[in-house]
């Protein structure tokens, strides 16, 4: 009897230090989950969306040795009607207008400042959007319609093989892919959890392999399809996006504030989400797009690929948002009209023909409510149309 008492004690001994050293070793993964799963609480999210680092790896976009773009301010003016109750009706964070390049109003709340680096959300889609202009002009990459497995051959065999780089810029590759944030179980929250836990998106990717669609049929938003251009990127360049992407935009733009993008695993950059800074860096990006690719008497993105991407080609609904190439574009939108929209109120809206451009962050999340994303776009344009 004594002898079966010590041998337990050593096995419960054995289980309890090998607990300790799984817990030592799973201890960031753990931790990082962790925050994953109260990412989006209510006490915690304006907090959170300050501070991603804290919950993912990340990886650095410098802003470089060089000088910053001085952002001058015009004369103030009086926001229309309305605007107070919708910035507290949408959690916004953070908002800044700027027009003809002077920023005309900005303001911060919910405890958020000028200093905070907020998540893009999907407006990081646009930027990598925007990456992609450049190297297809520089012909890195040969036409929009090649096949992505050419630049991507883990996709062979998969769910994207047979489409085309325009569908997946378009969001129209077919794939079947669940966008259900409120849904643990959905494909959107189990990437979600690749990211936490340490995972290669690149793999989940090539994991998928359900479609509803023939490419180029049938547009469906679907986030992982700019994963998808990130791999078509790295296949193309054998260089990293946040390499590339520093290069080329961040640092030409003279951003007052180094920058970072979420990681996988693997060091892959988030590019469908992932992008974190301020929103006057936010700003002078937009600001940017919207002198048509140019700052400081450089071409940094080709003008006619923002005029490509920036108008409705996919195969949207008559009567729908339309959408571009990662850029989408407002009901009703009259010509130089379109925006950047992260989830939980993350967006950057042009209007070119008045040189307005206006950047929020929220924290809002009650974005998804039937017509919120219809108020937004109203509310963007009363503040245009006010300047």
């Amino acid at each position: 009897m004594r002898a079966l008492f010590k041998w337990t004690l050593r096995i419960l001994l054995a289980l309890v230090l090998a607990a300790m050293v799984v817990g030592v070793w799973k201890r960031e993964e753990i931790t990082r989950l962790m925050a994953v799963n109260s990412l989006f609480s209510e006490e915690k999210i304006v907090h959170n969306f300050s501070h991603m680092d804290e919950a993912f790896l990340t990886v650095d976009l410098p802003r470089g040795n060089g000088p910053t773009w001085e952002l001058s301010y015009g004369p103030g003016f009086d926001l229309p009607e309305g605007t107070d109750a919708w910035v507290e009706d949408r959690a916004v964070t953070s908002l800044l207008v700027m027009r003809d390049g002077q920023i005309r109003f900005e303001e911060y709340y919910l405890g958020t400042g000028p200093d905070d680096r907020r998540i893009s959300w999907s407006v990081a889609k646009s930027y990598l959007s925007a990456l992609f202009g450049i190297l297809l002009h520089e012909g890195t990459i040969a036409s929009l319609d090649d096949p992505v497995t050419k630049y991507a051959p883990k996709l062979i065999g998969g769910a994207y093989d047979g489409a085309t780089i325009r569908n997946v810029l378009n969001m129209a590759s077919g794939v079947t892919f669940d966008e259900d944030y409120l849904d643990y179980n959905s494909d959107i929250n189990r990437m979600g959890r690749v990211v936490a836990l340490g995972g290669e998106l690149d793999d989940f990717a090539a994991s998928l392999q359900d479609s509803f669609a023939i490419p180029g049929d049938i547009w469906q938003y679907v986030s992982i399809d700019t994963h998808v251009i990130g791999m078509v990127i790295r296949g193309a360049t054998g260089r990293s996006v946040a390499d590339l992407i520093t290069e080329k935009i961040v640092q030409p733009l003279g951003l007052e504030r180094d920058g970072y993008y979420i990681t996988d695993g693997a060091g892959v950059a988030f590019v469908l989400g992932g992008l974190n800074f301020t929103t006057r860096d936010f700003a002078r990006f937009g600001q940017m797009i919207l002198q048509n690719g140019k700052h400081n008497g450089k071409q940094l993105v080709p003008a006619d690929w923002i005029a490509d991407a920036t108008w409705p080609s996919a195969p949207t609904e008559p009567g729908k948002i339309g959408y571009g190439y990662q850029w989408w574009i407002p009901i009703g939108a009259h010509e130089g009209e379109f925006l950047a929209r992260g989830v939980y109120g993350q967006y950057i809206y042009f209007d070119r023909p008045r040189g307005v451009l206006i950047v929020t962050t929220g924290a809002d999340r009650k974005f998804r409510e039937p017509g919120v994303s219809d108020l937004n776009v109203e509310m963007f344009r009363k503040i245009a149309q006010s300047l």
